[in-house]
Order: structure tokens, then C-alpha cells, then sequence
């Protein structure tokens, strides 16, 4: 029985997978409102030029764990099935969290992107990329979505290049985003952002549920192979 119901050996199922699970973990409609009030003192010009340099990191940040953290979890003995179980099991806790308590995952974001309003070095990769809009919790989703690729053959080179696109559609929904964070905050407002932030957070578990269900179906398959 097949639990994937997206075609990750095609570009656009890999794509249909990958950008729902991406963008509910990075959240840029939230994450902006915080760029906002945390950078409310820094002038407009300064908020878009920061807005292009972040995207930029998070696309890089995303693109490097989608395409390489699988293979190196594989390369220390990690089989697929093993990878699809954790990386479901990091995808449906974390997705639970952000469905049960959005105000504390604000909290952690607001927390991690505060040493923007002392500094004035370089601010875009630390702390506005690292760990605010892509942290832990990104990288580790885009690993889990690493381990939906197919086993291998010509269907490996369409899932990456739709899971790629899935991460600069995520990177340029950040600078759009960021960039008109003063807009965003007059429509959306706090209390408009944390429902939204409940929404995509339902379908981010569901994602999570949906590869920890594949990964426990290949090894099933695989522990019944050797018998």
C-alpha cells in the first residue's frame, strides 16, 4: 500500500510535497510581522535591502538541506526508512507545537531575532536568517522532505528539481513578505497572523504524518524482504 499520494518522481508532486511543508516552518507571514516591529527603527530602504539578503540566505539554507542532508544521514548508516520515521516524527512534533502554542513559537522568534535592534554589524545571516526565519526546525523539516526522494534511477533528478523550486518559491515569499512587512502588519494584525499560523501549522502535521507513515511502510517492506 502506497501512503503517498503525491508523485514525488514528478516535478510538480515533489513541488506539492515540498513548498506546503516549507513555508508552514518558516512562516513568513508571521515571521514578518516580528522583522517589523523588531527592525521598526531601522529605515524602509534598510528593511527591503535586509529583506533580499535574507531571502537569499534562507534559499541557500534550505537548498543545502534538501539536497545534501539525506545523503549524509544515508552516508553514516541511516537507512531511508529510518530517515522518513525520524524526519516525520521532527515534522508532526514540531508541527504540533507551532498547532497548540503559535504565541510561544512567536516568542522564540522574537527572542532570536532581538540582537538586531542592538547590533549594527552585518545582521542579515545572524541572527535574522539564522536561527529567526531559518532555524533548526527548517533544516530539519527540509532533511525530512530529503528523505522522500525515490530510491534512485532518472526519478531522483525531477524530485530535487521540484523540491528546489518549492525553496525559492519559500525564499522569495520571505523577501516579498519582508519586504512589505508594514503592510502585512496593518492587514493581518498579531491576532490575524497566529490563526493563519494555526492553518498552515494543521498542514505541516499532516505533511509530518504523511512521511512518517511512507517510512514505516518501507521498513515494513524491507523487514518482510528478509524474512
Amino acid at each position: 500500500m502506497d501512503f503517498n499520494p503525491l508523485p514525488t518522481s514528478t516535478v510538480v508532486g515533489a513541488f506539492l510535497l515540498a513548498f506546503p511543508a516549507l513555508f508552514s516552518i518558516v512562516n513568513p507571514v508571521g515571521a514578518s510581522l516580528i522583522f517589523h516591529q523588531v527592525l521598526a527603527d531601522r529605515t524602509p530602504h534598510e528593511r527591503r535591502r535586509l529583506a533580499l539578503r535574507i531571502a537569499v540566505n534562507a534559499l541557500l539554507i534550505l537548498l543545502g538541506s534538501l539536497l545534501l542532508g539525506g545523503y549524509i544521514l544515508n552516508f553514516f548508516g541511516v537507512s531511508l526508512g529510518a530517515l522518513r520515521v525520524a524526519g516525520g516524527l521532527v515534522v508532526a512534533i514540531r508541527a504540533w507545537g507551532l498547532l497548540m502554542e503559535p504565541e510561544a513559537h512567536e516568542d522564540r522568534k522574537s527572542d532570536a531575532a532581538s540582537p538586531a535592534e542592538r547590533k549594527t554589524d552585518d545582521i542579515a545571516f545572524f541572527p535574522l536568517t539564522m536561527p529567526f526565519t531559518t532555524g533548526p526546525g527548517s533544516i530539519a523539516v527540509a532533511i525530512a522532505l530529503s528523505s522522500q526522494r525515490p530510491a534512485g534511477g532518472h526519478t531522483v533528478i525531477p524530485f530535487f528539481l521540484g523540491a528546489s523550486l518549492a525553496a525559492l518559491a519559500v525564499a522569495l515569499s520571505i523577501w516579498g513578505l519582508y519586504r512589505a512587512s508594514d503592510r502585512v502588519m496593518a492587514l493581518l494584525g498579531v491576532s490575524g497572523a497566529r490563526v493563519m499560523s494555526r492553518l498552515v501549522a494543521f498542514l505541516l502535521l499532516c505533511i509530518g504524518v504523511q512521511i512518517l507513515a511512507s517510512g514505516v511502510e518501507s521498513l515494513a517492506t524491507d523487514f518482510l524482504a528478509r524474512r
